[in-house]
């Protein structure tokens, strides 16, 4: 498999935390397969990474480039578009 072409950062620190989840949950869907987008935080986006898990299962692949402790840094690549999985919990309006 090829590395997934970057065609998106999101860097939430300069984000509303309010605003955070539904802007990344968005622009992944919009991602080709074979893309990816990259994102950056001041914390381990832990949940974040749940809610992939459970809305994407099978679609995406997360692989941290940084693991902290000030910064991290993950690429998340659309490796499938076969279904958009759990609808979303309502928690972050995405």
């Amino acid at each position: 498999m090829h590395p997934a072409q970057i065609v998106s950062h999101i860097d939430v620190r300069q984000i509303a935390p309010a605003e955070r989840h539904a802007l990344i949950f968005n622009t992944f869907t919009a991602l080709k397969v074979g893309e990816a987008l990259a994102l950056t935080s001041d914390h381990r986006p832990s949940p974040l990474e749940a809610q992939f898990a459970e809305r994407f299962a099978g679609l995406f692949q997360w692989t941290y480039v940084q693991a902290g402790p000030a910064l991290w840094q993950a690429t998340i690549a659309k490796i499938s578009d076969a279904s958009l999985g759990a609808p979303c919990c309502g928690h972050c309006n995405g």
